[in-house]
């Protein structure tokens, strides 16, 4: 996810509150606002021709993940993937590992499903949800080798923090789906949301930080993160990257 979203356009309450194809109020705070925003025509025809290939319908079932990539292997969760840039990228150096990202706005899977497709990976699925309630419902416990949540949107103004993505319930739910020495990785460029994430994630007694406060940027290829455009933009504009690298206790 970028940490800045362009302004809301045409948005309605009840898309505030409702999940993509889904009619169902929920009852948690929404980290998100749906906006009918534009999605260009190679996205489009990515999503028309490859999501039926590499898209993981929502379901309130656990997902079976040996099946859904036709290969048994450690598996990253990607939160908000964005314009899909990190996940193709560190998808294509990795091979050997299963990502299953998860994005909720359209021209965001379009592109990365656009990435797969031009780059031939197989190694790459997508939920079009609700990452709340992907993690809730499909997610087993002790299934995730990793979890990347990388410049989620930081809702600044103090009164939206309650809408950040990175709240107790939510953490506790992530480090349940990690496996034992599972890692967590969470960046932002706003300073008050890492601090945030920092008590949240320390208050958690299943996950251990492997760090004395921040983390420097990992450099582990398994949990590298690359520079996007974005982030080359925000260091141009001086605008410093903090990194969060926890561990799931055994």
């Amino acid at each position: 996810m970028s940490s800045r979203r362009p302004a809301n356009v045409g948005t309605t309450p009840e898309d505030c509150e409702r999940s993509p194809g889904s009619d169902q109020a929920h009852p948690h705070i929404r980290s998100f606002t749906l906006r009918r925003g534009r999605i260009t025509r190679a996205q489009q025809q990515a999503l028309d021709q490859l999501l039926p290939t590499f898209g993981v319908a929502y379901a309130a079932a656990r997902i079976d993940l040996p099946a859904t990539f036709n290969r048994d292997a450690p598996t990253i969760l990607e939160i908000g993937c964005g314009m899909g840039e990190t996940t193709v990228a560190i998808a294509e150096a990795r091979p050997d590992i299963n990502f299953l990202g998860v994005e909720v706005f359209s021209a965001g899977v379009g592109a990365l499903l656009k990435g797969i497709g031009e780059r031939g990976l197989t190694n790459v699925r997508i939920v079009h949800h609700d990452a709340v309630e992907v993690v809730r419902d499909m997610v087993a416990p002790s299934s995730l080798a990793g979890i990347h949540i990388f410049f989620p949107d930081p809702w600044p103004k103090k009164r939206h923090h309650k809408r950040r993505l990175l709240q107790p319930p939510f953490v506790s739910a992530l480090a349940d789906g990690l496996k034992p020495h599972g890692y967590l990785h969470f960046a932002t460029d706003w300073e008050d949301y890492v601090q945030q994430a920092l008590q949240v994630f320390d208050a958690e007694p299943m996950l251990l930080n492997l760090h004395r406060g921040y983390s420097p940027a990992p450099k582990n290829p398994l949990c590298a993160r690359p520079v996007t455009k974005f982030h080359a933009r925000g260091e141009r504009l001086g605008h410093p990257t903090y990194d969060l690298v926890f561990a799931r206790r055994t």
